[in-house]
């Protein structure tokens, strides 16, 4: 571990009062199975600096503190990996990225991946065009407006083959926003919290109405933080039927 932050801090790739964050970091991404390049874990440094400075100027996160941006956003985001091999696939959405989580650790990661952002407030989108021009992620994209929109447009209508999303809607409405994206063979991944049995049995009839099939819910805590995570991963088995999405606000003021 020493030799590694030794080498970083060389490099200058890493802050002596850092190191053993970003070392931390390495060893989680390591037992997902992500090896991290210096060119990488310098892109993330990056990013996390970006991140806390235009958060002083504008509501991007409530976590700030390093180690929980690490935890919370940065592994919690390439958690991914349990469930998708982003290596196998071409194209992912990520619809109500934010802050661009977890779009922008996926594109560091997977250059080979192209990644569209999607957020509904042009302010985001105007951060994530910045950090997209900053680490030079030449596989992404950042977009603005509503997934009820968008959805009806045949640039982003069943062209990508993941859409994922850690927004807090249910899941009967978040399948609703989501589904239309992905083409038929292609996967709805959503980020949820534990405890999502009764959520997903409510949202039954809207995965099926909009073509999708449950295959699994995958529950795991987040590297012995503490905090718990579930992945609900949805198969796209038939089209979405034309008239979904409904249009804006729909949706989650009557759930199919």
């Amino acid at each position: 571990m020493k030799s590694f932050v030794t080498e970083q801090l060389q490099k200058g790739l890493i802050d002596m009062s850092d190191g053993d964050s970003w070392v931390r970091f390495k060893s989680s991404c390591e037992r997902l199975g992500i090896i991290l390049s210096d060119d990488k874990i310098q892109k993330f440094q990056t990013f996390y600096e970006h991140l806390i400075e235009k958060n002083k100027v504008m509501n991007l996160t409530a976590i700030t503190e390093l180690d929980d941006v690490i935890d919370r956003h940065f592994i919690d985001s390439l958690s991914l990996r349990r469930v998708c091999d982003a290596e196998m696939i071409h194209s992912l959405l990520d619809l109500g990225t934010g802050a661009g989580f977890p779009g922008i650790p996926l594109a560091i990661v997977y250059p080979g991946l192209q990644i569209c952002l999607v957020d509904s407030l042009n302010k985001r989108v105007g951060f994530l065009n910045e950090m997209i021009r900053i680490l030079n992620l030449e596989n992404c994209t950042a977009v603005h407006g509503r997934a009820e929109d968008l959805a009806a447009l045949p640039l982003y209508r069943e062209k990508f083959d993941v859409c994922v999303s850690r927004a807090v809607s249910a899941m009967n409405v978040l399948s609703e926003y989501c589904l239309p994206f992905v083409r038929t063979g292609g996967t709805f991944i959503a980020y949820k919290g534990n405890q999502v049995d009764e959520e997903v049995k409510a949202a039954a009839r809207s995965i099926k109405v909009l073509g999708g099939k449950l295959v699994k819910c995958e529950e795991f805590e987040l590297d012995d933080t503490g905090y718990r995570r579930t992945f609900i991963v949805i198969n796209k088995t038939a089209k979405t039927p034309s008239r979904y999405p409904r249009k804006a606000g729909t949706p989650a003021k009557d759930p199919i």
